[in-house]
């Protein structure tokens, strides 16, 4: 119990020192949140007249801002790979591990604090689809469960961020590397467009892509869905909370051994 204790003792300390350094560097943030706000103008204003018209039973509007909530917390753990690796880059991971601290409460104070951030942004991108004409419409337990899911299924990506961030060691490779799998998992889903416009191979990945559950899951919760609209027969649309968490389930007993094991052997260049 001691070690667990003084394990969760030591992560406490390195989220706090990732947060204060969050604040101490405001401009991070800004830029964090203002991504995603241009994606809810963007598709809002721009884009959504040409493919607002998609059978989904709802208004576009609310039709796409819970998928902006999933494509955000996806897009938000590669800020955790980044600054794993930048720690990693500047010798600051190699004077951790000189001290006497749990191996797994530098990766896991890492994904904690991110999730100050994603709760950060979520915030300010309701804040933004409550302007541009989003709209709860079930209740306060539910649309927060909606956010939970969101927050649960952005860290487990986040340790999937982390274990890219110790392999590859340096800041740009992470970038790269991430987006390379984050694009295809965001937009080949029901992100934006209904799975029922995308082609047969297409729309039988988006039916079994974990960001399309994350994106239904958090529509049936915060009430944006038409029961009278058509769901694709997948399993996983007729499930997605729990798809969602079995997905959460999968990653972190994967990637969490595989992280603190790569964080043991890491050291900087």
């Amino acid at each position: 119990m001691s070690v667990l204790v003084e394990g969760a003792s030591d992560a406490w300390v390195i989220t706090r020192r990732n947060l204060r350094k969050i604040l101490r560097v405001p401009d991070v943030l800004v830029f964090t949140t203002l991504s995603p706000i241009m994606f809810v103008l963007l598709f809002a204003y721009v884009f959504g007249n040409a493919i607002g018209s998609q059978d989904t039973g709802v208004d576009y509007t609310e039709f796409l801002v819970p998928g902006i909530f999933a494509q955000t917390v996806v897009f938000g753990a590669t800020f955790t790979g980044y600054s794993l690796a930048e720690d990693l880059q500047k010798g600051i991971i190699d004077r951790f591990r000189s001290l006497p601290m749990s191996s797994s409460s530098v990766v896991l104070g890492r994904t904690v604090a991110d999730i100050g951030i994603n709760i950060v942004s979520l915030v300010v991108m309701a804040l933004t689809g409550l302007v541009v004409g989003w709209r709860i419409r079930s209740s306060m337990v539910e649309a927060l469960a909606g956010f939970l899911v969101l927050l649960v299924f952005a860290f487990a990506i986040s340790w999937i961020m982390a274990t890219v961030a110790l392999l590859v060691r340096t800041p740009e490779v992470v970038n790269n590397a991430s987006f390379i799998v984050i694009f295809p998992l965001t937009f080949i889903a029901n992100t934006f467009v209904s799975i029922s416009n995308l082609p047969g191979p297409l729309a039988t990945f988006a039916n079994w892509n974990p960001v399309s559950a994350v994106c239904q899951a958090a529509r049936e919760l915060f009430g944006n869905t038409d029961p009278a609209a058509t769901v694709p027969d997948a399993w996983s649309m007729h499930h997605p909370v729990l798809y969602t968490l079995v997905w959460v389930v999968l990653i972190l007993l994967v990637f969490v051994p595989l992280s603190i094991r790569q964080y043991r052997r890491a050291t900087s260049r």
